[in-house]
C-alpha cells in the first residue's frame, strides 16, 4: 500500500469503518461501545501512583488533547509525573487522530518508516496489532509518568473502580479477573482507551476547514491563500497531508512519517537535570528519536543511524485549538517554539537566517529537501499560519 493510500485506510479507521484487533481468540466490543469505558478510564486520577495523574493531565481536550497547562508550556513545555518532581524528556503529543496511525512498518520503495505512537514510535504495534493500544500501556507503567511498578496494580485498581461493572459486561465474564490473567485485563485496559482516542468525540473533524471542504464555509482570502501556500510553495503537504481522501475521507495532515527538522535542543528541558538513574547523560543527552527506538529494538547501524534524531510526523489538526487566546502551546518534539509563527518562521528561514537558530541538536539526518530555505515572505508566513488556524475543531458554520 503506497504511503497516501496508509493514511486514507487510517481515515477511515477513524472514522469506525476498522475493526479493532481480537483479544484472546474472540472478537472484542466495537469501539463505539468501548469509548465510553475508555473515557472513564483515560480520566480516571486514581490510575497513577501516587493517585492524581489521569492520561488526561498530559492530554486535554480544550487544547487539542496535547499538554493543558499554559505556564508549563511556555517555561519548560515537557509535563511532571505523578511524583512531581520527575519529568520526561519531549512534551506531549495529541492524542486526537492519533489512532488511525498504521503497524510500524518499513517502506521500501519511499525508504521510509511509517505508523506507530510516540514520539519515537516505540509503540509499534507489532505486540497487539494496534499502535494506538500499545501506546496506552505506556505511561501507567513509565516511572516518570504514571509511576505505576506494575500492570497487575493498574488492573487491581479498574476492578475496584466505580466502573468496573460496565468494564464486564463490555468485555464478559471474567474479563476483570486479573489475579488469573494480568496480560489480557491490561491488555483490555488499554485497548478500551484506544477505543475512545479512536471515537468520535476525540476525532470531531469539526474544524473551520472541514466545513470548508464540505461546502458549508468559506475560507477568508488570507486563509486561502494560505492554503494555497500550505500545499505549494512552503511544501507543508508533503508530510502534513491536506487533501481529502479518494472516496472524501476527511484528510489527517500527517502521513505517519518520521522527520529530523534540525530543531534545535529545548534548554529549559527538565530531563536535563534529572538523577542519573533516568538520565545518565545529563545535559550532554541528545534525542535519537527514531533511530534511538531502532537501535534499542536491535537493528544494526545501517538501519538506525539515518534515522537518528527522527521524530513522528504530527497531526496539525487542532494545532492552535486553545481554551483563551493567551494560552500558550508548545510546538515540536520538545517544545522549543512557542507559537505558530515562530516554528512557521523557522521552517522558512532555518538554513539563511543561522544567526536567529541555535545548532540543530541532530545535524546529520536533517531534513533539507522540504524546509529550511523556503523564500517565503513574511507576509506569506502569515497566511500560512492563517490557514492553520482553521484546522481547529469546534467552528459553528454560519446559517
Amino acid at each position: 500500500m503506497s504511503r497516501e493510500g496508509v493514511v486514507y485506510w487510517a481515515a477511515a479507521v477513524v472514522l469506525g469503518l476498522t475493526a479493532t484487533a481480537a483479544v484472546g481468540g474472540g472478537d472484542p466490543p466495537p469501539d463505539d461501545q468501548l469509548a465510553p469505558l475508555g473515557k472513564l478510564l483515560f480520566f480516571d486520577k486514581n490510575l497513577s501512583t501516587p493517585p492524581g495523574q489521569s492520561c488526561a493531565a498530559c492530554h486535554a481536550p480544550e487544547v487539542g488533547f496535547t499538554g493543558p497547562d499554559s505556564d508549563i508550556n511556555l517555561k519548560t513545555a515537557v509535563y511532571p509525573g505523578a511524583v512531581h518532581t520527575r519529568f520526561g524528556n519531549r512534551k506531549p503529543p495529541s492524542a486526537a487522530y492519533g489512532g488511525p496511525s498504521p503497524v510500524m512498518y518499513h517502506d521500501e520503495s519511499e525508504g521510509l518508516w511509517i505508523g506507530g505512537m510516540f514520539w519515537d514510535g516505540r509503540a509499534t504495534g507489532w505486540t497487539l496489532g494496534d499502535p494506538l493500544a500499545e501506546q496506552a500501556q505506556g505511561p501507567f507503567l513509565n516511572a516518570l509518568e504514571q509511576n505505576n511498578p506494575n500492570a497487575k496494580l493498574v488492573c487491581s485498581k479498574v476492578a475496584k473502580s466505580a466502573y468496573a461493572g460496565l468494564f464486564k459486561e463490555l468485555w464478559g465474564a471474567g474479563s476483570l479477573d486479573w489475579k488469573k490473567d494480568i496480560d489480557g485485563t491490561y491488555e483490555r485496559i488499554a485497548r478500551s482507551i484506544a477505543a475512545y482516542e479512536r471515537s468520535a468525540e476525540v476525532n470531531r473533524f469539526s474544524s473551520k476547514y472541514d466545513y470548508y471542504l464540505k461546502g458549508q464555509a468559506t475560507l477568508t482570502e488570507q486563509e486561502a491563500w494560505g492554503r494555497e501556500l500550505f500545499e505549494g510553495k512552503g511544501m507543508c503537504s508533503a508530510c502534513h497531508i491536506s487533501a481529502p481522501g479518494p472516496n472524501g475521507e476527511p484528510p489527517l495532515f500527517t502521513d505517519f512519517t518520521y522527520d529530523n527538522l534540525g530543531i534545535p535542543k529545548n534548554p529549559d528541558n527538565p530531563f536535563y537535570t534529572m538523577p542519573r538513574k533516568w538520565n545518565p547523560e545529563g545535559k550532554k543527552w541528545v534525542d535519537p528519536g527514531l533511530g534511538g527506538f531502532l537501535k534499542g529494538a536491535g537493528y544494526g547501524p545501517e538501519v538506525y543511524e539515518p534515522e537518528w534524531g527522527k521524530h513522528k510526523v504530527p497531526t496539525l489538526r487542532n494545532v492552535d485549538l486553545r481554551p483563551y487566546p493567551e494560552f500558550v502551546k508548545a510546538f515540536g518534539h520538545n517544545g522549543y517554539f512557542k507559537s505558530l509563527e515562530e516554528i512557521t518562521h523557522f521552517y522558512n528561514t532555518r538554513d539563511v537566517e543561522s544567526e536567529s537558530w541555535p545548532d540543530p541538536e541532530v545535524k546529520d539526518t536533517i531534513n533539507k529537501d522540504e524546509l529550511g530555505n523556503l523564500g517565503l515572505t513574511a507576509e506569506e508566513e502569515a497566511a500560512i499560519v492563517a490557514f492553520m488556524k482553521t484546522l481547529s475543531d469546534g467552528y459553528t458554520p454560519t446559517p
